[in-house]
């Protein structure tokens, strides 16, 4: 008995669906990889330093005086 043969919807490369692989069934065993944890750490560092910059933009456009 053969796998089924799928295409990865990441990077396009056919893989055989095997039972107990980890990740997505769409995604081949490469791309199913979760991220490192420090591209993870990183990326929250950069959201939290956007956040804080709209706040104070929204919160300039709300309440600055007009004259």
């Amino acid at each position: 008995m053969s796998f089924p043969i799928k295409t990865c919807v990441v990077c396009s490369e056919e893989f055989e669906l095997r039972p107990g692989k980890p990740g997505f069934a769409n995604r081949c065993p490469a791309c199913s990889e979760p991220e490192s944890d420090e591209s993870a750490a990183q990326d929250r560092v950069a959201d939290r330093e956007l956040n804080d910059a709209r706040r104070s933009t929204i919160r300039d456009m709300l309440y600055r005086k007009e004259s």
